[in-house]
């Protein structure tokens, strides 16, 4: 069936154009769905996707039945679909229970259930995606170094042509890495694909890319993607050749690396499960609900409040509130951008050339 107009309908998608030359998907009653045929009741929100503790596996955890072991793949199919199509803000978790469904535990149940109760609180939210300048292509990599079980690092990644993010990456790397740095190398290495495939897609479509951006926040892994073996020491030599092909294609498809502080870093949200007014700032910038240029320096933020478990902690270390502050944190529902945000302005001077300082200078 053919349909035409602003509004579609489309495998549990609905998509509606706007008259600002936006696009947003919908996919609340999928969600609803969802969590509807889980077997047991979700009661109560969450403010976050998941905890601290996401990656973590211990061994002496008592495993799922087959009963629940079914329950448990078939709901974690169920959300791989909705993240990939609309609701990006729960990628990083889905990321990792998909790699649990063949022998969940107890622990790995309890996540799902945090999944399903942020949803649950985040039902309306909606993926918005927009252009402000179609010439000019932003690239955002970042890798959370051995994060895993097995020591292995996880790379986030994603595109954005100045609304919302599009062919975001949010896995586990498949070899190991000796250090942060080589674990940013190989991170860029797994997304530089997307960045080419975008660019010959748009060229295909009859636009020319003006300035291709790659962001990335780790000046050392920036230093060996320009130069290649030239700014290996002897710590980083045994980074395998093919990575260096990185090199040939910045030149070959004419990518700026540009250093990206960290609190700006819009790929650090799939690395690691953030916490906090710094996880629901990136999710806004992510979700489109907050244009890219809005990202600036002025979110401080500390090591525990990128991967903290309990959100009141963060509020009460970080930044001096009330307890009514902290009860809308506990029953934020995700339809009050204010209260999701938590917007609490600090003045703070970037030390470098951010990529605030690069779009307002493209801007003037």
């Amino acid at each position: 069936k053919i349909s035409r107009g602003k509004e579609h309908d489309f495998l549990g998608m609905k998509i509606k154009f706007h008259e600002d030359r936006t696009v947003s998907i919908d996919m609340t009653d999928y969600v609803k769905g969802a969590i509807d045929d889980f077997s047991e009741s979700i009661t109560r929100n969450a403010s976050t996707p998941a905890t601290r503790y996401l990656f973590e596996v211990r061994d002496d955890v008592k495993k799922l039945d087959k009963e629940r072991t079914d329950i448990f793949h078939s709901t974690v199919a169920k959300l791989l679909y909705i993240c990939k199509r609309c609701r990006l803000d729960i990628q990083n978790a889905v990321a990792f229970l998909t790699t649990r469904v063949s022998r969940p535990d107890e622990d790995d149940w309890k996540k799902l259930k945090r999944l399903l109760q942020y949803l649950r609180g985040t039902l309306d939210d909606k993926l918005i995606l927009g252009c402000k300048d179609i010439g000019r292509m932003n690239s955002f990599v970042d890798a959370a170094f051995a994060v895993h079980q097995d020591m292995k690092s996880h790379t986030g990644g994603g595109i954005s042509w100045g609304i919302g993010i599009l062919l975001s990456m949010c896995q586990k790397q498949k070899l190991n890495a000796k250090s942060s740095t080589e674990a940013e190398v190989i991170g860029v290495s797994d997304f530089i694909s997307n960045m080419i495939w975008a660019r010959m897609f748009l060229e295909k479509q009859g636009y020319t890319i003006d300035e291709n951006l790659l962001y990335q926040d780790n000046q050392s892994a920036m230093k060996i993607e320009m130069n290649g073996s030239k700014s290996c020491s002897k710590r980083s030599r045994h980074i395998d050749m093919r990575y260096f092909f990185i090199k040939d294609r910045l030149n070959t498809e004419n990518i700026k690396v540009v250093y990206c502080p960290t609190e700006q870093m819009v790929a650090d949200f799939f690395t690691k499960p953030l916490q906090g007014k710094l996880f629901h700032y990136l999710k806004a910038i992510i979700m489109g609900h907050e244009p890219l240029e809005s990202l600036t320096s002025r979110f401080l933020t500390t090591n525990q409040e990128r991967v903290v478990e309990n959100d009141k902690a963060i509020f009460k270390e970080v930044i001096p509130c009330t307890e009514s502050t902290l009860q809308d944190l506990d029953s934020c529902d995700g339809q009050n951008d204010a209260k999701n945000r938590f917007d609490f302005q600090m003045d703070t001077t970037p030390s470098r050339l951010s990529y605030a300082d690069v779009a307002k200078k493209n801007i003037t």
